[in-house]
């Protein structure tokens, strides 16, 4: 998106009179209007320049919050399995749907075709990634080579009191899970998963699990548009019994609970 930068005109500068003489005021130098000029010049091409902070962009922001939204929407319908696997999604067709242009469903699209999820049709839109269980299977065992020595060294730092913190997150993927809704569950499932890696203190692993984290949750090819609410309340349940591991610093039970909940989508 192109960026324009407005400048205001200069005004003129009145006589100071002292003793009824008038003085004129000093004059700049030759390095100082060339500086200026050149940063005239660059203004006028919308550059930034070393001498003005960057104005802000209001219209930047909003257009941003509405590609985030569009992008949060997606990956829910992804998620509840309402964008089919090996269908293709014109950008036209989603804004109509999400009430909104095709410019920001594009950029979406463009974000998820990064993540993996999709893939560009040219001159058609986005077709759905059709996974199988092959994906799923290397995605665990991604996961549990980061995250299984993750969780066993917090295992033996992290504080019961900070473990503890962290059981109404657990306790909401309970009620997520009653709820029987897929993508609620999922979003609440990361929550949190990300709480857990914060105590890390390493953002770039937290971002990378979570990354591999929605990418497991997305449908396989011929599975059920959604999870049975049974099988969600079991992931659910895992979690609660993690954070007794934790907090008891239960090594076995914990590398046994982390494993065994990547064969899931949590």
């Amino acid at each position: 998106m192109q960026q324009s930068t407005h400048g205001s005109a200069g005004t003129g500068i009145p006589e100071a009179r002292t003793g009824g003489v008038p003085r004129v005021p000093a004059q700049p130098r030759a390095q100082d209007v060339d500086r200026e000029r050149g940063v005239a010049a660059g203004a006028t091409r919308g550059e930034h320049t070393h001498s003005e902070p960057p104005m802000p962009r209001p219209r930047l922001v909003q257009r941003a919050s509405v590609r985030g939204q569009i992008l949060d929407a997606l990956r829910t319908a992804l998620v509840a399995g309402e964008l089919t696997p090996g269908e293709v999604y014109s950008a036209p067709a989603l804004g109509e749907r999400f009430g909104v242009s095709a410019t920001p469903v594009r950029e979406a699209m463009q974000q998820l075709a990064l993540e993996g999820a999709v893939e560009v049709v040219p001159n058609r839109g986005f077709r759905v990634v059709e996974r199988g269980a092959r994906e799923l299977a290397e995605l665990a065992e991604v996961r549990a080579l980061i995250e299984i020595p993750v969780m066993l060294r917090l295992a033996r730092t992290v504080s019961a009191e900070r473990w503890t913190a962290l059981r109404p997150l657990a306790e909401a993927t309970l009620r997520a899970a009653s709820s029987g809704c897929r993508a609620t569950y999922a979003e609440s499932d990361r929550t949190f998963h990300r709480a857990l890696f914060a105590l890390s203190g390493n953002e770039q692993l937290v971002q990378i699990a979570d990354d591999l984290h929605r990418r497991a949750q997305w449908p396989l090819v011929g599975a059920p548009s959604s999870r049975a609410r049974t099988d969600l309340l079991t992931d659910a349940t895992e979690h609660t019994t993690l954070l007794d591991a934790l907090i008891a610093r239960d090594l076995d039970m914990v590398r046994s609970l982390v494993g065994g909940h990547f064969a899931g989508t949590s």
